[in-house]
């Protein structure tokens, strides 16, 4: 048993509602019944939407700050390969077994600091972001002054 509902529409939404009735197999019930559970339904999918918005927008501002810090990686490290490339004279043979014993050693020291790091709070790219961005800071107004 459905309960009975009284509802006034304006007389334009009225004639709407006689000429679709008047089409066979549809009763101003159901229709009725139908839009107002569509108009329902987007309702609740707006207050989702409004709750998921919040979310998206932390997710977002957390992928810029990602993309921030790779960008800055791999500037950082293009910058140090095409210093060192340039500055580093080919040696010689006799030299090269001392210079790829003092490379292994370095480079254990390397992964040690890089492991150190990682167990700390502060991430290089977030201090090397942190005073890039400063150092353009600083530079914005000298620029605009000129």
């Amino acid at each position: 048993m459905k309960p009975r509902h009284n509802l006034y529409l304006d007389e334009d939404v009225g004639e709407q509602l006689e000429a679709l009735t008047a089409k066979a197999g549809s009763s101003k019930s159901s229709i009725v019944n139908d839009a107002v559970r569509a108009y329902l339904a987007r309702r609740g999918a707006k207050e989702l939407d409004d709750v998921f918005k919040v979310r998206l927008d932390r997710v977002s501002e957390q992928l810029r700050r990602l993309e921030r810090d790779q960008s800055v990686m791999i500037e950082s490290f293009a910058l140090f390969v095409r210093y060192h490339l340039g500055i580093t004279p080919p040696l010689p043979a006799s030299e090269q077994a001392a210079a790829q014993a003092l490379g292994r050693d370095r480079f254990q020291q390397f992964i040690e600091q890089v492991g150190r790091r990682m167990a700390g709070d502060k991430r290089i790219a977030e201090e090397v972001a942190e005073r890039a961005i400063a150092a353009n800071e600083t530079k914005l107004p000298a620029i605009a002054a000129e």
